[in-house]
């Protein structure tokens, strides 16, 4: 059963974890002296005034991506009533992976928690852990509120589990300054002239590309444009099912183009000793020209004092096979509460906050994201985010990234396939068949 793999999981996991325990609150030694009432002039005992309920959130926003920014939008819902008070016991983004399988698996769930809209999401549904909240999607007239190419983040087994928040787009982000400097005023639109572009950049002393993939991650976006540019978004959704093999030759031709660009050493090397914010330090240097990542690297820089439009510019993934619809592969971030969260009502309220304009519109400029609500004025996006919401707008498909489609366990096998490839991309046929392997043993898993 799916509940037992839950549980499992957790119980491997859970000893890399370091446990803390908490203190209970002092009993103050000195008492004040309270004088015994009279017969005649009984006290009336006061009203205790109402205490606020406690609410736990659990997400992955911390460091370069939005801590403070969450932070400043929970501490204005706790000051904006009385009922609830939200205490923020989040951790790093890696570590949230772990944390919230495992405090799900037990007794003591957070009211309320970050999750990547998709199979992560399906996962926990299906291992019964996840609260259904159509009501509460009804009530609040979400279908008209949620932008409608990104609704389907809520359903899973026909249930509303997930509330989006908000969602990325992804492409190339690229320094504009070193375009010119190697004579490239026209951005490649297709792979030919990606090729070009790539060559040019590297009679320059330029790297074409940079990938920070130490956590993986990353390199999955490589695959997913170069799998789905040249087999096709319907063969990608079968690979991710399990019902497409890693050994496939339409992935193997995916790879042999990523080898190719390896190989010519158009990206900056010993992509696994670097992290995603590393990357794009190296294009905003100079180092590269352009890394291949989602919107929140836009928040990232305008916290590094970057210039949007002159320092940084968004160049759509160019077109390989013209067969094949153009398409962005990232996440929607949502909201779910626990199935058996202590608080629900008030992770209830704290989400209604979340979905509105103002906050919407906070949470989006300083993520670097594009808000989840039709209520945002898309005028508040600046030049790079706006060219992304065109290109949704126009018609780009929108899919979930690679480990957002594919159960944990597959998504796992992926990842550590991404990152054997930086390492070794001469070896990545048997990569993939090991990969196949493991992908094969994931399903069983699951299965039984």
């Amino acid at each position: 059963m799916k509940i037992k793999f839950l549980r499992v999981l957790a119980l491997l996991i859970v000893a890399l974890m370091v446990l803390s325990a908490c203190g209970g609150e002092e009993t103050p030694t000195d008492a004040p002296v309270v004088e015994e009432p009279s017969e005649e002039a009984p006290v009336e005992e006061p009203e205790e005034p109402a205490m606020a309920e406690e609410t736990n959130i659990v997400h992955y926003y911390s460091g370069d991506l939005g801590r403070k920014d969450m932070q400043a939008i929970i501490d204005g819902f706790n000051d904006s009533q009385t009922a609830c008070i939200v205490t923020d016991n989040t951790t790093g983004h890696e570590d949230f992976k772990t944390q919230i399988l495992v405090m799900l698996a037990g007794e003591n769930p957070p009211d309320i928690f970050s999750y990547w809209a998709g199979a992560r999401v399906q996962f926990v549904v299906d291992a019964g852990r996840l609260m259904e909240i159509s009501d509460f999607w009804n009530e609040n007239d979400l279908d008209n509120v949620i932008l409608p190419g990104i609704q389907g983040a809520k359903d899973y087994s026909g249930g509303v589990y997930a509330v989006p928040q908000n969602y990325h787009f992804t492409g190339f982000f690229y320094n504009p300054k070193v375009m010119e400097a190697a004579g490239i005023t026209e951005m490649p639109e297709t792979w030919d002239e990606l090729m070009v572009a790539a060559e040019t950049l590297k009679e320059n002393g330029v790297y074409a590309f940079a990938l920070g993939s130490k956590e993986r991650w990353p390199a999955q976006f490589w695959f997913d444009f170069l799998v789905g540019y040249t087999a096709g978004h319907e063969y990608r959704a079968k690979l991710q099912a399990g019902e497409a093999s890693f050994a496939d030759p339409e992935v193997q031709h995916a790879m042999e183009l990523w080898k190719e660009l390896v190989e010519k050493e158009y990206f900056h090397p010993d992509a696994n000793a670097y992290v995603w914010t590393d990357a794009a330090d190296q294009v905003a240097n100079g180092d590269a020209a352009m890394h291949l990542m989602g919107t929140w690297t836009t928040g990232y820089w305008n916290d590094n004092g970057l210039v949007p439009g002159e320092d940084y510019d968004l160049l759509p993934f160019p077109v390989i096979d013209a067969n094949i619809p153009v398409a962005t592969y990232g996440p929607v971030d949502a909201w779910a509460i626990p199935s058996d969260a202590a608080s629900a009502d008030c992770a209830k309220e704290l989400l209604k906050w979340f979905l509105t304009p103002d906050m919407q519109a906070k949470w989006a400029l300083g993520q670097g994201a594009l808000a989840a609500t039709t209520g945002v004025d898309p005028s508040i996006y600046n030049v790079v985010m706006a060219k992304a919401n065109d290109l949704i707008n126009s018609g780009t498909m929108w899919i979930p990234a690679y480990d957002l489609s594919t159960p944990p366990p597959n998504a796992e096998v992926g990842l550590n396939m991404f990152a054997q490839f930086m390492d070794d991309p001469a070896n990545y046929v048997q990569w993939l068949e090991e990969a196949q392997e493991a992908s094969e043993a994931a399903f069983a898993a699951l299965n039984q």
